[in-house]
C-alpha cells in the first residue's frame, strides 16, 4: 500500500503519517506539502529518516502534483488553509488553495487511477448551531466565514467527480481538533503558549462560543477506518466526546499550568462568529465501529504536557509574520461585533 498525504506537515496530516507509519509496517507514504507558516518538517522529524516515507515541498496548485502521485494508491488530502481569522482578511489564498488545489488533487486522483481518496474537511460548512441539535450528514451546507466556503466549494467539488466521472472518493467533516504540533494560531495551542508565557489569554466576546473538541489521534484513528472500510461516495462526520466553552477551555488551560484567571482577556469579537458546533457521527460509529478513546480533560493534559516540554518547538515555529496578525486579531479594537449569538 502507497498513500499520498497532502498538507501531511501540518498538524493533523503530521500526526496522520506518524499514526500510518507505525499502524502498517508495510505501508508507504508519500508527504507533498508547500511548508506555508502553518507546515515545518519540525512535525515530521520522526519519519524524515524513515525508508518508507518521502517528502515533496509542492503545492497542491503545481502541475508536479501529477508526478508525486504516480505509483500512490490512496490519497489523503488535508492540505489546505484552514485560519477563520486570516480568510476574513484576505479570502484569496483560501480558494486558491481551498478550491483550485483540490481540483488539482482530484485530476492528479483520476489520472493515476488511485482506488480511492479521502478528502479530509471540516464541520465549519454547515454553519452555526443554536443553543440545541447537532450536525448531520445530510443537513445543507451553510458555510458562515470564507475559510468555510472555500471548503464547501471544494466538497462540492469532489462530489461532482464522484457522481460525473465515478471518482472513488469519500469525504471527512470533524470537529475542532488539539493535540501536539498543532500551530499556536488556533484557540487551544493559542491559550497554552501564552499561559506558558505568563502573557495574557485573548477570549473573542464573551467567551460563551461552544466547540465540540477531538484528540487529534482519535481523528486519525477515524481517517484510518474510513480510507480503508469506508463506503466510496459517502460522508462521514467525525466528532469529538466534548462540548466546551471557549471561556471553559481557557480556565482548564490556566489552572493546569498554574496560572491566575487575571491573564484572561476579553477581546472585540470575530466578525461572524458561529455561536456553536456539535457533531453527531453515529453514521461512522454504527457502520466502522468509531469511538473516540481520549475525553477531554485526558487530551488536554496530554497535550498542555506535549507544549510544556517542546517549548523550542513553540520558539522555532512562532514567526514575525504570526505575532503581527496575532496583535491584528487581538489588539485592534476596529473590528465589528459579530453576529453569532444563540438562537
Amino acid at each position: 500500500m502507497k498513500v499520498l498525504v497532502t498538507g501531511g506537515a501540518g498538524f493533523i496530516g503530521s500526526n496522520f503519517v506518524s499514526h500510518m507509519l507505525e499502524a502498517y509496517p508495510n505501508c508507504q507514504l508519500v508527504v507533498v506539502d508547500k511548508l506555508t507558516y502553518a507546515g515545518s518538517l519540525l512535525n515530521l522529524q520522526s519519519a524524515m529518516h524513515n525508508p518508507r516515507f518521502a517528502f515533496h515541498n509542492l503545492d497542491i496548485c503545481s502541475p508536479k502534483l501529477h508526478d508525486a502521485m504516480r505509483g500512490c494508491d490512496m490519497v489523503v488530502h488535508f492540505a489546505a488553509e484552514s485560519h477563520v481569522d486570516r480568510s476574513i482578511e484576505n479570502a484569496h489564498a483560501f480558494v486558491r488553495t481551498n478550491v483550485e488545489g483540490t481540483l488539482n488533487v482530484i485530476q492528479a486522483a483520476r489520472s493515476n487511477s488511485v482506488i480511492r481518496l479521502v478528502h479530509i474537511s471540516t464541520d465549519e460548512v454547515y454553519g452555526s448551531l443554536g443553543t440545541a441539535g447537532q450536525f448531520t450528514e445530510d443537513l445543507p451546507l451553510a458555510p458562515s466565514s470564507p475559510y468555510a466556503a472555500s471548503k464547501a466549494a471544494s466538497d462540492l467539488m469532489v462530489e461532482s467527480y464522484v457522481h460525473t466521472h465515478h471518482l472513488p472518493a469519500i469525504i471527512t467533516r470533524c470537529s475542532n481538533n488539539y493535540g501536539p504540533y498543532q500551530f499556536p494560531e488556533k484557540f487551544i495551542p493559542l491559550m497554552i503558549s501564552q499561559a506558558i508565557a505568563d502573557q495574557s489569554l485573548p477570549v473573542y466576546g464573551t467567551g460563551m462560543n461552544v466547540r465540540n473538541w477531538i484528540y487529534v489521534t482519535d481523528h486519525c484513528r477515524a481517517i484510518d477506518l474510513i480510507l480503508h472500510r469506508g463506503r466510496i461516495g459517502e460522508v462521514y462526520n467525525i466528532g469529538g466526546p466534548s462540548e466546551m466553552t471557549n471561556l471553559d477551555v481557557a480556565r482548564m488551560i490556566l489552572n493546569a499550568i498554574g496560572r491566575d484567571e487575571n491573564l484572561l482577556r476579553f477581546v472585540a469579537d470575530r466578525p461572524g462568529h458561529d455561536y456553536r458546533y456539535s457533531i453527531n457521527c453515529q453514521k461512522l460509529q454504527n457502520e466502522l465501529g468509531w469511538k473516540p478513546v481520549w475525553d477531554f480533560a485526558s487530551g488536554l493534559e496530554q497535550t498542555i504536557s506535549w507544549y510544556l516540554k517542546n517549548t523550542d518547538w513553540l520558539e522555532r515555529t512562532v514567526n514575525p509574520e504570526h505575532r503581527e496578525f496575532f496583535r491584528q486579531c487581538y489588539l485592534d479594537t476596529n473590528r465589528l461585533p459579530a453576529a453569532g449569538t444563540p438562537s
